[in-house]
């Protein structure tokens, strides 16, 4: 008999609400069963709001059941009202293919890096061709408008000034026949979500029952939050992206360091597959060195490498590790720019690397990492200025073309802690 999943999410904290918890355990106790979540293509991207769900996932896959992730095609063509303050701008069909593709790639990757078969489905696959008055005579019929005029998400729209247009009220409809499709072509009877999503999960369970007199379950997990109750993932750059070109590992990576030590530990029981045992050691080191932050650490190793694979965890150590000193070789001047770019920077021409160079005392002036040329010698002298994090002693140097880090890119650092990035340009 496989893992008790239902209790597995209980201890993790991943259980919000669930539909008939002994009928659940009941169907869950035999193995192969069939458990989906959706996703919909808003972004060609995930973010680190998704998160919960394909973690949902991979405990399905652990417990030896089979993970469905739906694509939304279809339902993407709408948007989901559910936890949105006013309408979501509708997305062209090319980009909206383009989404589809992107999110379809990461489930993918995220998914099947468990060991285990996962089936990614688009319902636009099955919506493609249904005629309006044959999904309303079909499906729609089934719906009392009492259901979904009940539902928060609906009631809570409909109370604000912008409302709800009828597009995005019909949502509820197709995410319910999904839930039904599902069961008849994968007997996938389980669909998991976050708790924003119980009222179009529960439309669907009940769709099930008039329209098959099917049992159909449902679980929602919390939504993915900070202790103060803001949604995680968003920063003062905007939302964190499991895609590297939007979010590259280090910012990510960063992310989950700089987590505060109550919401750490949130995440590591429910975004990992740590174990108990882990989580009372790392709680231990929580109360007893909280400077030494090793759940944060635990925690950015785990969803960094799962996200980005080890070369991507890799790249982030290099990264912090760069920032707090190591010395500064193989990266770009892209790679540069990302570690360092709350730090202050000023251009050069290239040109002033030719000839004799730039005399390290004006670039430290220039960068105000130094407020005289008499407090750059002594900088210098003192043994407190670097380039690329390589201490350099001389009150003469002058700087290079074999000084840059990257192609047009070097970073000078005064004492421990300030830096400041230095660019040469090209001419005009």
């Amino acid at each position: 008999m496989p893992p008790d999943l239902l209790s597995d999410f209980e201890a993790r904290g991943l259980v919000h609400q669930c539909t008939d918890a002994a009928a659940l355990r009941s169907w869950l106790a035999t193995p192969g069963r069939r458990v989906y979540a959706g996703f919909d293509p808003t972004a060609d991207s995930l973010h680190v709001g998704h998160l919960v769900a394909l973690v949902l996932l991979r405990r399905v896959a652990a417990a030896g059941h089979e993970p469905v992730a739906l694509v939304g095609g279809a339902t993407g063509m709408i948007g989901d009202p559910s936890g949105r303050s006013e309408e979501r701008n509708l997305l062209s069909p090319a980009q909206l293919a383009a989404n589809v593709a992107g999110v379809e790639r990461q489930i993918r990757r995220i998914l099947e890096s468990a060991g285990q078969a996962v089936h990614v489905v688009n319902n636009g696959d099955w919506m493609q061709g249904v005629g309006y008055l044959a999904f309303l005579r079909d499906v729609g019929k089934h719906v009392p408008l009492s259901q979904m005029l009940g539902k928060d998400s609906v009631k809570s729209r409909l109370e604000r000034d912008s409302g709800l247009s009828y597009t995005e009220f019909s949502y509820m409809l197709l995410q319910a026949w999904d839930f039904v499709h599902l069961s008849d072509a994968l007997d996938c009877r389980l669909q998991i979500g976050g708790s924003d999503q119980w009222g179009n999960i529960t439309a669907g369970i009940e769709l099930g029952r008039r329209l098959r007199s099917r049992e159909l379950y449902g679980i929602t997990c919390p939504l993915l939050v900070t202790s103060d109750g803001t949604k995680m993932g968003k920063t003062a750059a905007g939302a964190v992206w499991l895609d590297p070109k939007r979010t590259s590992p280090y910012r990510f990576y960063q992310y989950w360091i700089n987590l505060e030590d109550e919401d750490a530990g949130r995440c590591l029981r429910r975004l990992t597959e740590t174990t108990p045992a882990e989580w009372d050691a790392l709680e231990t080191s929580r109360r007893e060195s909280p400077a030494a932050r090793e759940t944060q650490k635990r925690l950015a190793e785990e969803l960094t490498r799962l996200v980005h694979g080890d070369d991507g965890l890799t790249a982030a150590r290099q990264a912090t590790a760069i920032f707090f000193g190591a010395e500064i070789g193989g990266l770009d001047d892209d790679q540069l720019a990302e570690i360092f770019a709350d730090v202050p920077s000023c251009e050069f021409p290239r040109s002033s690397l030719d000839g004799e160079g730039l005399p390290l005392i004006d670039a430290l002036v220039k960068t105000q990492l130094a407020a005289t040329n008499t407090k750059a010698r002594q900088t210098i002298a003192q043994g407190g200025a670097y380039v690329n994090n390589r201490r350099i002693g001389d009150v003469a140097h002058r700087l290079s073309g074999a000084d840059l880090a990257g192609g047009s890119t070097l970073v000078l650092r005064s004492g421990k802690k300030s830096y400041a990035v230095v660019r040469f340009t090209p001419p005009n």
